[in-house]
């Protein structure tokens, strides 16, 4: 972060304290603010304040104001096929998401085989409800999170019929996620009626998939991307993941999915590629034990991708 970015946070944090969110991509300055609870006022007063704070010559300035309820973008994380870690692409996704300034909520859609409270170290935990609404719950990551694997007993078979599943989609869509502007939301894998009915019930901003280098993994995910297509949701790019392993022992990298493979498929349907993530063993183990590489100072990995989705955001 350059030093003139920091001061800019800093005059606006005079003005605004925690209300206000910022974020600088290139001559762009975006504020969010945060007016829950200010009569007309104080809200104009504030958000006069904080245009002033945050002007910088040759930049444009655009400021946000939003009150009780935040204008709330979900981010739809989904693969044509299981395997191909999309569930620790969006744990990690979220927390460099939150990182980066973005107030992110998790969501693990995956019904069926829901991995996010272990991923995210609240194995065990169930959300409370006010008024029959979910409260999300907390994580050591700054991420609120609902999962199915919360409400349900531990290794219990979820057998529920299509409506159902889109009924407790809802549920986990529709909580009380306070001023998360952001959702994060990880897809079961495949095309059916959870995807379905969150391209038509909740209408993602936007959409990442994620595949694996080789080429069935490549098929599956062109599906996916052709659903979220044909319902008009953006898809915001592509990710290569298990991309490369590198030996512990001698450091020579191979191949084993193969590479490269989800870049050209990117390429050929016209979308972005957001990156790799490598086959790499101490990601599988931080994420098993709860602790996500995302939340480490020293992740190159899933922040670059992360600050991707957040220019998308930004731009869109």
């Amino acid at each position: 972060m350059s030093m003139d970015e920091n001061e800019l946070k800093q005059a606006v944090r005079a003005v605004a304290g925690e209300r206000a969110t910022v974020r600088v991509e290139g001559r762009r300055i975006g504020v969010v603010i945060d007016a829950s609870g200010l009569d007309a006022t104080a809200r104009d007063s504030l958000e006069a304040a904080v245009t002033m704070a945050a002007t910088r010559p040759d930049h444009e300035v655009r400021v946000v104001v939003t009150a009780e309820r935040a204008r709330r973008r979900l981010i739809a994380v989904a693969s044509g096929k299981g395997g191909v870690g999309k569930s620790t692409l969006s744990a990690n996704l979220a927390i460099a998401l939150a990182r980066a300034g973005r107030r992110t909520g998790l969501v693990d859609a995956d019904i069926y085989g829901p991995s996010q409270p272990r991923l995210m170290a609240v194995e065990g935990t169930r959300p409370e409800a006010r008024d029959k609404v979910l409260l999300p719950v907390a994580t050591p990551y700054g991420v609120p999170l609902l999962s199915m694997g919360q409400l349900v007993e531990p290794g219990r078979a979820i057998a529920w019929r299509g409506p159902m599943t889109a009924g407790a989609l809802g549920q986990l869509v529709d909580a009380d996620w306070g001023v998360t502007d952001t959702l994060v939301v990880d897809l079961p894998p495949g095309t059916g009626d959870v995807q379905l009915t969150m391209v038509q019930k909740h209408r993602p901003a936007g959409a990442v998939i994620v595949s694996t280098p080789q080429d069935l993994a490549l098929i599956d995910a062109r599906r996916a991307i052709d659903l979220f297509q044909k319902a008009g949701v953006p898809i915001i790019g592509l990710v290569e993941n298990m991309a490369g392993y590198a030996c512990p022992h001698c450091g020579e990298v191979s191949d084993p999915f193969g590479r490269g493979g989800a870049e050209a498929a990117a390429h050929e349907a016209g979308i972005a590629f957001l990156g790799r993530v490598p086959l790499d063993l101490a990601i599988r183990v931080a994420s098993d034990a709860g602790e996500p590489p995302a939340a480490r100072d020293d992740d190159r990995v899933f922040a670059p991708i992360a600050e991707q989705v957040a220019a998308w955001l930004f731009a869109h």
